[in-house]
């Protein structure tokens, strides 16, 4: 039985990987570690059919070394452990490919990390999940994130092209005109694994005929993403929603989503709204977001295209509503604070303090102190994440600036001792705390 295409033509070398020139190119990151003979644990991440596997399994060939390819999905604890027993066996270090790494369990990893700490394992994971997100701490600092960029309609061009000649492919059993190969490429959305099934459904159907691009719309029932002739014609769709939204006109919002909608984008168009509503209207309107959230859920459940009735409403609704990016912009603050100074908590913050004397411990039991503690560490506790939207219009986001401006007139301390004899057992408190 004949593999299918996306598996026949997959490269055996780094050199023939398409794309990524930041990763295999003549001076990528992976085509150096090559040269010098120097492995490497990393984690592989982007967009599906990007060419994560064929990278890992290519590097694996290319730099001459053993190694065991597993999937996080099937594998389970005894399949990691015979990969370790086999580094032994053979008394030299090998590598470890683990497809759908952020699906692997907690236990599996904490089994691997300390091969993985002496370098008897080198580890590569494909993932199509952000790893800061999907993997804990402990495999992130011993491995390179490396992320895998959503191939260009050129990269897919080539590729497709060489699937049709290549003698494993098609051998150039069709023939295929220019206008639709770049179809074929726009509308695979950076996925080549999506291209080449495809190109494997056309050469099926269309037997002994030169195929057109009309040819290929009869088949391809998928959300074209470039819309036009621009090929990033759909993310600047998406773009000037956002903005449109932002904005607050509502006819421009209401003409883009349905650009996305008529593409068949469904998914794409529901993370923009349910984004926007935290990030452009946020504190403003904060039942908004669960009304966007509503709206989406129900878009789901009906599908296309009986969907665009609660995206429509959920669109003029935010176009609408009062705008307000204040938690947003201090959430990225913050984000910014903790990745470039990641300071140690304090220790009465701590869940299971060590050392610490029963009088400096956090006061569960007196909620009059709490207000008095200080929270962040000591090098940034004058630091401010959070600014107060001046231009604000909703009586809610008025006192929420309200109580913040008090609350930042409170003298917060790390004595918690001194806090406790102070004030705990004082009742004269407002109820946003301050005194």
């Amino acid at each position: 039985m004949l593999q299918p295409l996306a598996f026949r033509i997959r490269p055996n070398k780094i050199e023939d990987i398409i794309g990524q020139e930041h990763l295999v190119g003549k001076e990528g990151f992976l085509t150096n570690s090559i040269k010098e003979n120097l492995p490497l644990s990393f984690i592989l991440f982007g967009p599906p059919g990007s060419g994560k596997t064929t990278i890992a399994t290519c590097y694996a060939s290319s730099i001459n070394m053993e190694y065991v390819k597993l999937n996080a999905v099937t594998s389970n604890k005894k399949d990691i452990e015979n990969a370790i027993n086999k580094c032994k066996e053979i008394n030299k270090p090998i590598l470890l490919i683990i497809d759908e790494i952020h699906r692997l369990n907690k236990d599996k990893q904490d089994i691997l990390l300390p091969y993985v700490e002496e370098g008897s394992i080198y580890l590569i994971g494909c993932t199509t999940s952000n790893p800061y997100i999907s993997l804990n701490k402990a495999i992130r600092s011993r491995c390179h994130l490396l992320e895998v960029n959503r191939l260009n309609t050129d990269d897919l061009i080539i590729g497709i092209k060489k699937a049709i000649s290549n003698p494993i492919g098609l051998n150039n059993k069709i023939k295929i005109s220019e206008d639709a190969i770049k179809f074929i490429a726009t509308s695979s959305n950076g996925d080549f694994r999506f291209a080449l099934n495809y190109l494997e459904i056309i050469d099926l159907t269309y037997k002994n005929k030169d195929i057109d691009i009309e040819d290929c719309k009869k088949i391809i029932k998928v959300p074209n993403y470039s819309i036009d002739a621009d090929e990033d014609g759909h993310y600047d769709a998406v773009s000037a929603l956002q903005k449109s939204i932002r904005g607050s006109d509502v006819n421009a919002a209401l003409y883009y989503a349905s650009r996305i909608l008529v593409c068949g984008d469904l998914e794409g168009l529901n993370r923009r709204l349910l984004i926007t509503a935290y990030e452009d209207i946020g504190l403003a309107n904060p039942s908004l977001c669960a009304r966007t959230l509503s709206a989406i859920e129900a878009s789901e459940r009906v599908g296309l295209p009986e969907a665009i009735i609660p995206l429509g409403v959920a669109i003029c609704d935010l176009c609408l509503s009062p705008k307000s990016k204040a938690a947003c912009l201090a959430i990225e603050n913050a984000y910014e604070e903790a990745k470039n100074n990641p300071l140690d908590v304090l220790s009465y913050l701590k869940l299971t303090p060590v050392n610490v004397n029963d009088e400096d411990k956090y006061p569960y039991d007196q909620e009059n102190v709490w207000v008095h503690l200080q929270y962040l560490p000591e090098l940034i506790k004058n630091k401010e994440f959070f600014i107060p939207n001046a231009k604000t219009y909703t009586v809610y986001e008025k006192q929420i600036n309200a109580i913040y401006e008090k609350l930042k007139k409170v003298i917060r301390s790390t004595d918690v001792k001194l806090m406790k004899e102070r004030f705990g057992n004082k009742k004269d408190h407002n109820d946003d705390g301050t005194c």
